[in-house]
């Protein structure tokens, strides 16, 4: 074996940043929909990140997003957000069923996506307005819709609700009516 083969075998075992610091978790077929599954990286700092899973439909090959709202209702918009200080005053409060955005596609289907989690809005992701792509391309990273803090008394309860990752592989081998197959994070 040479030095690029080495190389190359030692960077596909390292694991990415969002393996190495943060801790998956699952909302399956959010609000009784089928598939539509979100996925909710906990930071040990609290700081939760929401993205798709990747079993989410919006992630199907060949769907194209057209249009990402973050205007929730005539008097809500989640761009107008705005966050102050070390406590994060100012944060828009969420329950675990608050909507985040509403997502469109060029077939008309659309998909709302919900926070699954209470806590504090932090922010959303403003770049995927202007790329819907990153969405699809890179849901876990750069394709973010939000980050929301839960209080800290809250912290350690919020997952109550939640699949672990084993739990939502196998949930999904079954859906599959397969053998479990490991999901693989995008």
């Amino acid at each position: 074996m040479d030095d690029e083969e080495e190389k190359k075998d030692g960077e596909a075992a390292a694991p990415s940043v969002v393996d190495r610091y943060y801790t998956r978790w699952y909302r399956a077929d959010m609000k009784g929909k089928p598939c539509e599954d979100h996925c909710i990286l906990q930071h040990s700092n609290r700081i939760c990140v929401i993205t798709l899973a990747e079993t989410h439909p919006l992630l199907k090959k060949g769907r194209i997003i057209s249009k990402i709202d973050y205007q929730i209702s005539n008097g809500c918009s989640r761009l107008n957000n705005k966050v102050s200080g070390k406590s994060k005053r100012g944060g828009q409060f969420l329950t675990e069923f608050a909507p985040l955005c509403r997502i469109t596609c060029t077939d008309t289907t659309e998909f709302t996506i919900y926070s699954c989690i209470r806590g504090r809005l932090l922010e959303v992701n403003e770049n995927i307005l202007e790329r819907p792509a990153l969405l699809q391309e890179k849901p876990s990273t750069n394709g973010y819709i939000a980050v929301i803090l839960p209080k800290f008394e809250e912290s350690k309860s919020i997952t109550e609700n939640l699949l672990n990752r084993c739990d939502f592989e196998k949930l999904v081998a079954n859906r599959e009516g397969t053998q479990m197959v490991p999901v693989k994070p995008l």
